[in-house]
């Protein structure tokens, strides 16, 4: 059986408007969703006592990484700190780059896929940032913006 990893190249699919010109429901689907997935209440209240804006710009990606990791004396907190930077990176690379997209994978995790079709998994990111320290949020970002 294949190993989740966290980012794979898919076919690249073409986004449809209904007839009348309204978004497709896949559309609004995955409007929300970025809504939902923006909202990383844990994250969020880390940043906010930590000085941190979360702006959705790549400088709040570069200043997450720049924290003291405090939360890691806790298994269960930084497991969910990381899902919740996971999916602020990918509302962050949803908002800055062109064509990024949210779509649900078959086992129902938020995947952010490129134009490119490459996804990136990233809650799994996340995590990996918060349990270790690596990758860095900021460079995911600059790599998915490179395309």
């Amino acid at each position: 059986m294949e190993k989740p990893v966290p980012g794979h190249r898919l076919g690249r699919r073409t986004s449809t408007r209904r007839p009348d010109g309204a978004p497709a429901p896949e559309q609004e689907r995955e409007r929300a969703m970025a809504g939902m997935y923006a909202e990383c209440g844990l994250l969020r209240e880390l940043a906010d006592s930590s000085g941190v804006s979360l702006d959705d710009t790549v400088d709040s990606l570069t200043d997450l990484d720049q924290l003291l990791p405090r939360w890691r004396d806790d298994p269960q907190v930084s497991q969910w700190l990381g899902t919740d930077a996971g999916l602020y990176l990918g509302t962050v690379i949803r908002r800055q780059v062109d064509g990024a997209h949210w779509e649900l994978a078959p086992d129902g995790r938020p995947l952010m896929v490129l134009r490119t079709g490459f996804e990136l998994d990233v809650t799994a990111l996340g995590r990996g940032w918060a349990e270790q320290g690596s990758p860095q949020l900021s460079a995911i970002y600059l790599a998915a913006s490179d395309g």
